[in-house]
């Protein structure tokens, strides 16, 4: 698959795509990101990619012809035509089911925004989707896009260490959508605290059961609308069930 970034800060990509586990994703070509500066687009000496807002207000708005022709360059070079992706408060809000949609796809054209915004007549002209990591804003789209990336590049078969890692990750539908549990790591005892016996039995089901149990825990007090999804989905067992039980027992306050 291939990934176009447009981007006025396309230095920022470079440390990313370098290091950590995800970069066999990148250096295989597995996940194909080049790297497109819309002030390449640009007229003038000073190759103006932003401009004051019409109707007045703080900050600047990105310039709409440098990004058409910087999008027009980037489909000359794909040949195939692929959807423009802008990163924007105004989004949907990125999840794991998207990243799975993104990761068995052919790519993108991935826009990240500076300053103020972007003309809305690029985006209505241009702009096939629009994602959101959450409720927050950031300084550009650059983190946006990195972190679909990432999250694009560890699906890809051959590049985390263990082909089934990512299968139990927070958030997979696949499995059953809760949280991850706790991991532990040599030494046994750590500044007094133990490593839980379960762990150290040997005992596969019992492992497995703890796991369960630390992840129906972790996510009816953290996550409550993720377990009321799994419910719905049925993905829990009766076990399950009377596990929660017990804890709304023991805890009410905290379900």
């Amino acid at each position: 698959m291939r990934f176009d970034v447009l981007t006025l800060f396309p230095e920022l990509f470079a440390p990313f795509l370098a290091a950590g586990v995800t970069r066999r994703a990148y250096a295989s070509g597995q996940v194909d990101v080049r790297l497109w500066n819309p002030r390449d687009q640009a007229e003038g000496n000073y190759r103006r990619v932003d401009d004051r807002p019409f109707g007045g207000g703080p900050g600047m708005v990105m310039l709409a012809e440098p990004l058409a022709r910087c999008v027009q360059a980037v489909r000359a070079e794909r040949g195939a035509s692929a959807p423009v992706v802008l990163f924007s408060p105004t989004g949907r809000r990125l999840d794991h089911g998207q990243v799975e949609r993104w990761a068995a796809g052919e790519g993108a054209i991935l826009l990240c925004g500076r300053y103020e915004g972007i003309d809305q007549r690029f985006v209505d002209s241009h702009v096939d989707e629009q994602l959101s990591l959450g409720d927050f804003v950031l300084s550009g789209g650059e983190i946006a896009a990195m972190a679909l990336l990432d999250a694009v590049a560890r699906l890809q078969p051959g590049v985390l260490n263990e082909a089934g890692s990512h299968e139990a990750d927070s958030f997979n539908p696949a499995i059953d959508g809760l949280l991850d549990c706790p991991h532990y790591t040599r030494p046994e005892e750590w500044q007094g605290r133990r490593v839980p016996a379960e762990l150290l039995s040997g005992h596969h089901a019992q492992i497995e059961r703890w796991r369960r149990e630390r992840r129906l825990e972790a996510t009816a007090r953290l996550r409550p609308d993720l377990l009321a999804t799994a419910r719905a989905a049925g993905r829990l067992d009766a076990r399950d069930e009377a596990f929660l039980a017990g804890l709304r027992h023991e805890r009410p306050a905290g379900l």
